[in-house]
């Protein structure tokens, strides 16, 4: 399939703009040959008005029409095949292995979202009937599901180009509840994303979706990406990015005449906590699995280990050493982007220069070009809770170790921690039990608790969350990974004394759709 440069404005092409770019191999630094046309305003609107065009016809599909349209999008995307899996290691340099892996995360979440649009219970049905005779006033029936909430604006990430990106969990969710979706390619593969959103109208034509159902503008401008935050027809945005981007995104959303929710995952540093029972037991098992976490992919995933915290002793001292010898080890690999690198290095940098930090280890290999050595540097507790700074994302393989105290100490650090998608404790089962208060602090702070395992790896499924307090996120109590994600593209709308013959289907007496109701406050499916 021959890339064409151009935005894909439902079943239009269209290139109108002046402003071209081009994607880069980021392990020669050396463009690729497409060139990319970015958007216009012209053509922003265009997209998002085709979108409210289709909103009416495809809110109202069957949930059979739509799981069949997510299920074919999965078939296509399938239907790539190698062109697919070579442009994107092109654009990212990132290895095949990992590509097919994320290609197949993506279809099995397109997958599950139509397994949830067939099951129905995310409408979260809710039935309470008449009570004519109730003292001393009745009761009306009173009936209420979740709706849609319209066109939605999607914003590509630049580290997961495919389960994060055109058809990734978020476009997933939006087309799954029922709202047509214009998403912004990320300016990094955006070959990638032509050929996914080509997947994606394919998918559309070919199960008879309306013209606008979807929609994909490039460009590497701001203001590309805030013309379609910024336009009145946008019902909703969904962002996975740097808290710099999500934090723009949501301060403009909220400017707005009529504000609109901004679902932005802006990342995370992600504290390990090792307790010093389990330290005793399993140093050198617990360093070689944190610095596989640490490494693993550059570093470059939202939830990868930045910070470690343990108390200060013997066991904690060799451990950071058996950190320290599996870090040098490590072999530094090429990075998203330049500017990703330049990021990084400014990250590392800040942490080097910072008083009352040290580092204990770095890649003996030299980096070069986009390439990134790991680190690890240490600091002690009142250091670390004097410079909040210090608990900044540095986004790649570079990780703080803050030594406590005591238990005390430890908790008290827990509790000055800002918002994290995840949170790790390392300790035996005695301990858990010893350490429920640190629990209960971390059960404010992050949105997922990982016991003796590691965050990197964010498995997609019904209970899975992915989210967490600000500053790790802009919507704490939703998640973009997994099943209740669909949760965030709709609202709940009451039906008040409705004729049945005027309900929605799946709020009539008869229920013919057989889907679980809360009825007069009984779960009921009959």
């Amino acid at each position: 399939m021959a890339l064409t440069g151009l935005n894909l404005i439902g079943n239009i092409s269209s290139g109108k703009g002046t402003t071209t770019f081009f994607a880069a191999n980021p392990s020669t630094s050396k463009n690729l040959d497409t060139t990319f046309i970015e958007a216009t305003n012209e053509e922003v609107n265009m997209a998002v008005e085709k979108a409210e065009s289709a909103f009416s016809s495809y809110s109202s599909k069957t949930s059979e029409e739509r799981a069949r349209f997510l299920e074919t999008i999965a078939d296509e995307i399938l239907a790539l095949g190698d062109e697919l899996i070579s442009r994107c290691m092109a654009e990212t340099a990132l290895p095949e292995g990992r590509l097919i892996g994320e290609r197949g995360r993506t279809m099995n979440q397109l997958k599950l979202f139509a397994k949830v649009v067939r099951d129905g219970s995310w409408a979260d049905l809710r039935i309470d009937t008449a009570l004519p005779d109730r003292k001393p006033l009745p009761r009306s029936d009173i009936r209420q599901m979740q709706l849609p909430l319209g066109p939605v604006g999607i914003f590509g990430a630049s580290n997961f180009p495919l389960a994060f990106s055109v058809a990734g969990g978020d476009t997933a969710s939006a087309l799954a509840a029922g709202c047509p979706v214009v998403v912004k390619a990320h300016p990094l593969h955006p070959g990638t994303s032509e050929l996914v959103g080509m997947a994606i109208l394919n998918a559309a034509r070919k199960t008879q979706m309306p013209d606008g159902v979807f929609s994909l503008i490039q460009g590497p401008s701001v203001e590309v990406g805030m013309a379609i935050v910024l336009h009145p027809k946008i019902t909703a945005i969904g962002f996975t990015g740097s808290f710099r981007g999500g934090k723009a995104i949501f301060d403009a959303a909220n400017k707005r005449s009529t504000p609109i929710p901004v679902f932005a995952e802006m990342g995370s540093s992600n504290p390990v906590f090792i307790l010093p029972g389990i330290l005793k037991k399993e140093k050198s098992n617990i360093a070689k699995g944190l610095a596989g976490s640490l490494t693993l992919g550059v570093g470059q995933f939202c939830t990868n280990p930045g910070l470690l915290i343990m108390d200060q002793s013997d066991d904690a001292n060799d451990f950071l050493k058996e950190l320290g010898e599996q870090i040098k080890s490590s072999t530094p690999g090429t990075m998203l982007s330049a500017g990703i690198k330049n990021n990084y290095t400014a990250g590392v940098n800040k942490l080097t220069e910072a008083q009352g930090v040290s580092l204990v280890a770095s890649s003996s290999e030299t980096e070069t070009g986009n390439h990134a050595q790991s680190n690890v540097f240490t600091t002690g507790v009142h250091t670390f809770m004097q410079d909040h700074s210090l608990e900044e994302e540095v986004f790649g393989p570079t990780l703080l170790n803050v030594s406590t105290g005591n238990k005390a100490e430890m908790i008290k650090l827990a509790e000055s921690l800002e918002g994290h998608l995840t949170a790790t404790i390392h300790g035996t089962a005695a301990e858990l039990q010893e350490y429920s208060d640190l629990i209960k602090v971390l059960e404010r702070k992050v949105g997922r608790i990982i016991f003796n395992g590691f965050p990197t790896g964010v498995e997609v499924c019904d209970a899975m969350v992915h989210g967490g307090p600000y500053p790790a996120t802009t919507a704490p109590q939703t998640t973009s990974v997994g099943t209740a994600a669909i949760k965030r593209f709709a609202r709940p709308v009451c039906y008040q004394d409705f004729p049945q013959s005027a309900l929605p289907v799946a709020l009539r007496d008869e229920n013919p759709l057989k889907l679980w109701r809360l009825v007069n406050g009984e779960w009921r499916r009959e």
